[in-house]
Order: structure tokens, then C-alpha cells, then sequence
């Protein structure tokens, strides 16, 4: 009993995460915003420019939650923008998270 119920959320834990992943046609929109218009800022390669670097090795000591919010709400007095009229939280939180997986080169920019 207390296995199969053990199980049960197991399962269902991995079904909600698989859940709040954009689709792949999403995915695919994401990287492409992240490449041109992150890139205009933060750089093509996303190595620095007008705006800091988004590499994982730069951003790895930034909690996750700080950087879905400065996406998300822009950071005042600079020319980081709001992209919340433009991306959900969820998306915010998958593009950070696959930022994070890659420590020298982000995988979404190719």
C-alpha cells in the first residue's frame, strides 16, 4: 500500500513537470527570442554587451527566483525591459533553467 502510493506521486511529480514544459514549438520560440532579443543586449553569444552575461558560470551564484523576476519585471533605471507581457513565469523559469545547465556555453543559442 505504502508503495503504490510511494509510486503514484512519484509518477505524478514527473507528469507535473513534464506538464509545465512549453511544448517544442514554444521551446523553439523561446530559444529564438533569447538568441535575437536577449542577444541584443547581453550579446549574441550572450557573453556580455550592453547588458551583463547570461553564460551559467555568471549566473550561477544569482537565485533562480532574482532572475525570473528581473526577466520578468525589467530592471528599473536601466534598459532591461519587462517581458512579462510577452513570456509567462513558466517560460521564464525553463529559459533560466536551461541557462544554468550549460556552465562555459549556453545550449539554447545555436
Amino acid at each position: 500500500m505504502i508503495r503504490s502510493l510511494w509510486l503514484s506521486l512519484c509518477l505524478l511529480g514527473v507528469a507535473q513537470v513534464f506538464a509545465n514544459e512549453p511544448s517544442s514549438q514554444r521551446q523553439a520560440e523561446l530559444k529564438n527570442m533569447l538568441k535575437h532579443d536577449c542577444g541584443s543586449c547581453h550579446g549574441l553569444t550572450l557573453k556580455g554587451g550592453l547588458g551583463p552575461p547570461l553564460l551559467a558560470a555568471d549566473l550561477k551564484k544569482t537565485p533562480d527566483d532574482y532572475l525570473i523576476l528581473t526577466i520578468q519585471n525589467g530592471r528599473k533605471g536601466t534598459a532591461m525591459p519587462p517581458w512579462k507581457p510577452f513570456i509567462t513565469e513558466q517560460e521564464t523559469r525553463w529559459l533560466v533553467q536551461n541557462l544554468l545547465k550549460n556552465p562555459v556555453e549556453p545550449t539554447l543559442v545555436r
